[in-house]
């Protein structure tokens, strides 16, 4: 590990910025993905009654579809708040 700490303790400040921007972008990834992992367990649990075939009634899609939109707008709004107060 120590020899990694030297190794990165070289480089350039450019290089550096770019790499904790590359983390920072992974990082953001990750937090979305594991985001809408979280929010599609959520509504599947709130709209599929039984996986006893490998269809979904029609109301068990219109409630995912309800569910995944009204995800989708909340954090459409949260984007743009928080774009709104960093400016």
């Amino acid at each position: 590990m120590s020899s990694l700490n030297s190794e990165l303790a070289s480089l350039s400040d450019s290089s550096k910025k770019e790499i904790a921007a590359y983390l920072d972008a992974e990082n953001s990834k990750q937090k979305v993905r594991t985001s809408i992992n979280q929010f599609t367990d959520i509504c599947f649990r709130k709209c599929v009654d039984r996986v006893d075939s490998g269809d979904l009634s029609q109301q068990e899609e219109q409630c995912l579809s309800s569910c995944v939109n009204r995800f989708l707008d909340t954090n459409i709004r949260i984007v743009r708040g928080l774009q709104g107060a960093q400016q």
